[in-house]
């Protein structure tokens, strides 16, 4: 629990740090460095795939698999964890936007269309936290351990080139997937937490 703790102060010192550069526009060297490198690598096989993957951290994308998995998983306290680890990040991603108001990019950097607010990256945090938890109920109930590591890998690769898509079709700046990953993370930690305290009499 205390490891636990740990991890959650220094994300949110993370997220507190970057949201405060933000408000303030003193991050934009970050933001410019990261999104300048992925510019130069742009080229129509990557801006073919980047446009078609970012849509499976889009809302129906989500919703889809969210249903797929609670309807396939065995346990009430399992379906439940699914359930909180798509609509917590999806809530808190609407008011964190409201809050700081940040504009999308500008519209040359564009390759899709996006409306709303910049930070933090909505698909980033349902991301994390949703195909996180898939993470999480696969190493407390698979038995195989390579497949284990397999479905890790996989899942985290899948992760992280949803936040790096964001980037690259220009909607977000990589301060919007940073803060975005940092602060669904700490909701992932308190879903399992909470949820196991809760249902440890089931």
């Amino acid at each position: 629990m205390k490891k636990k703790r740990q991890i959650e102060i220094v994300l949110l010192l993370l997220f507190l740090v970057i949201t405060f550069l933000v408000v303030i526009g003193k991050i934009t060297w970050f933001d410019e460095a990261i999104y300048d490198t992925i510019y130069k690598n742009h080229s129509a096989s990557l801006d073919w795939f980047f446009i078609h993957f970012t849509e499976l951290g889009s809302a129906l994308a989500v919703i889809i698999v969210a249903i797929i998995a609670i309807v396939l998983v065995k346990g009430k306290k399992e379906k439940c964890s699914i359930a909180f680890a798509t609509i917590f990040p999806t809530v808190l991603n609407q008011v964190l936007k409201g809050i700081v108001r940040r504009p999308r990019p500008p519209m040359e950097r564009r390759l899709i269309t996006q409306g709303g607010y910049s930070y933090p990256s909505g698909h980033s945090m349902v991301s994390m936290c949703l195909y996180g938890m898939f993470i999480y109920l696969i190493w407390t109930k698979c038995k195989n351990k390579p497949l284990k590591i397999i479905a890790t890998i996989l899942l985290g690769s899948f992760i992280l080139l949803i936040g790096i898509s964001r980037i690259y079709v220009g909607v977000h700046y990589p301060s919007d997937v940073l803060a975005g990953f940092c602060i669904s993370f700490i909701l992932l930690i308190e879903i399992i937490t909470r949820k196991s305290h809760h249902f440890k009499g089931e």
